[in-house]
């Protein structure tokens, strides 16, 4: 999964960049620090995992990945080319979805580009952009497909109804999410990759000591189906910085519950509704992987590897509590709670499974 890091300049996206990573994205008090997207790829701890592994003694742990980009700054023109703005927003495009830093904090120090704090008129600039930027990529696509559809094709037809109703939707200031693409033409969405279709998480980037989300925030990212979570990036940055018991003993007088990391990829996976699935076994890798919910252990032998969707029999499922209260494979059979599934079985969430395949 990548997902890019956007907000204004001075939003606090490389501060957050550098809790997220442990790798310290260049900041400084002046916009467009970022030139090229940052990108790190972490991987995203799962204590069940970990437990798995123990039980079934296997060779070491894998955890999957999630990449980050930290995105430059955009300012107001940016469909215009503004700031660099056609660069930026190539670089969104890219990516499968948005975490928005929101700036909530005063701080004399760190200059805002519009020169007063308010987060909504902030995600408001952002927002507009992407829209503006959306809208003219739907009415330049928009003039192919009626071309096409002036012959007949019946899926052109239909694109080009769908394309009129979505750019209504954005001249109105709606998202691209808001307008889903009809049956008859499923690939509409993918062909145009707009970027107000992408999920979006907000960050409120808040004071020292505060894991509120601003109010206003939080009603906005409901109107809009989004997620929103709260982080003071400064400060996670700098915990960043510790080692692992140090950063623990930290958050722990601190009254923090997790890391900003923590905070910012579970709130991602909840938007995003995947499940985790593990693949383990003796003297072999226990590993993670991540799949969107309602998907099928057919879809999930795809993500381990194509040869193993390819020639896919069955697949032996357990629940990782149930393995690890069996004490493994053997005691989870004999239990009765390792099932054989076909390619239709709908992967749950902690789900470990075993694809047996024909090479």
């Amino acid at each position: 999964m990548k997902v890019g890091i956007v907000g204004l300049p001075n939003a606090g996206k490389s501060s957050l960049f550098s809790a997220l990573t442990g790798v310290a994205a260049e900041a400084a008090n002046y916009p467009f620090t970022t030139i090229e997207p940052n990108l790190a790829v972490v991987p995203v701890a799962d204590e069940r995992l970990e437990a798995v592994a123990a039980t079934v003694a296997a060779s070491k742990i894998v955890h999957d990945t999630i990449a980050f980009h930290d995105i430059a700054g955009l300012v107001a023109g940016a469909h215009r080319g503004e700031g660099l703005g056609n660069q930026f927003l190539a670089n969104i495009r890219e990516t499968d979805a948005l975490v928005h830093v929101v700036r909530a904090h005063e701080d004399p120090n760190v200059v805002h580009p519009e020169g007063k704090i308010d987060p909504l008129a902030d995600i408001d600039t952002i927002e507009t952009e992407l829209v503006y930027a959306d809208l003219d990529q739907a009415e330049r696509r928009l003039e192919r497909v009626a071309k096409t559809a002036k012959s007949g094709d019946r899926r052109a037809i239909v694109e080009a109804a769908w394309l009129g109703d979505l750019i209504a939707a954005l001249q109105a200031g709606r998202p691209a999410r808001t307008v889903p693409p009809p049956a008859d033409a499923p690939d509409a969405m993918r062909l145009l990759q707009p970027l107000t279709a992408k999920p979006v998480l907000f960050v409120a980037n808040v004071e020292e000591g505060s894991d509120e989300v601003p109010e206003a925030v939080l009603e906005h990212a409901r109107a809009e189906g989004a997620a929103a979570v709260a982080v003071s990036a400064r400060l996670q940055a700098e915990l960043a910085e510790l080692d692992n018991e140090e950063g623990a003993s930290m958050r722990s007088e601190l009254g923090l519950a997790e890391s900003g990391l923590e905070t910012v990829v579970r709130g991602a996976f909840e938007l995003l509704d995947l499940v985790a699935f593990f693949t383990a076994g003796e003297d072999k890798p226990a590993q993670s992987w991540h799949l969107r919910r309602g998907l099928s252990v057919w879809h999930a032998a795809g993500q381990i590897h194509s040869d193993i969707q390819r020639g896919f029999v069955r697949a032996e499922v357990v629940s990782w509590q149930e393995l690890v209260s069996s004490g493994g494979y053997s005691g989870a059979r004999e239990r009765g709670t390792l099932r054989l599934e076909g390619r239709d079985y709908v992967v749950a969430d902690g789900d470990v499974i075993t694809v047996k395949f024909t090479p």
